[in-house]
């Protein structure tokens, strides 16, 4: 009994490590994503789009589905940007400004449409 210590306590825990250092702050900006992706978005789907309407004798399979794929596109590249860690946030902001893009863009339609005289 001469071995045992009864003032030094028995823990189960190992002892404390030294603190790690802070991660790295991330790279990238947000809001700069969403301004710059949402204009991007407009520019890209607008400027692809244009000449693809039935009502403008361009008809080709692609009508209906060519108003998918720009965005289909952006969709991927924000995504493979916002999983990578080093442009997570630049790519947050590129499908946060796809998100903007659908509101503006539905409140666009909608107004288009009410503005429309039904003739039947």
């Amino acid at each position: 009994m001469s071995a045992d210590n009864p003032e030094e306590a028995w823990s189960p825990l190992p002892p404390p490590r030294e603190e790690d250092p802070p991660p790295e702050p991330r790279r990238g900006s947000m809001v700069l994503g969403i301004l710059l992706g949402t204009v991007a978005l407009y520019a890209l789907y607008f400027g692809t789009t244009a000449g693809i309407a039935p009502d403008e004798g361009y008809k080709t399979f692609l009508a209906g589905p060519g108003a998918f794929i720009p965005i289909g596109a952006y969709l991927a590249i924000a995504s493979a940007l916002a999983i990578w860690p080093r442009t997570s946030r630049w790519g947050a902001g590129l499908l946060t400004g796809l998100g903007i893009f659908i509101l503006l863009g539905g409140g666009i339609c909608v107004m288009a449409l009410s503005q429309m005289s039904s003739r039947i």
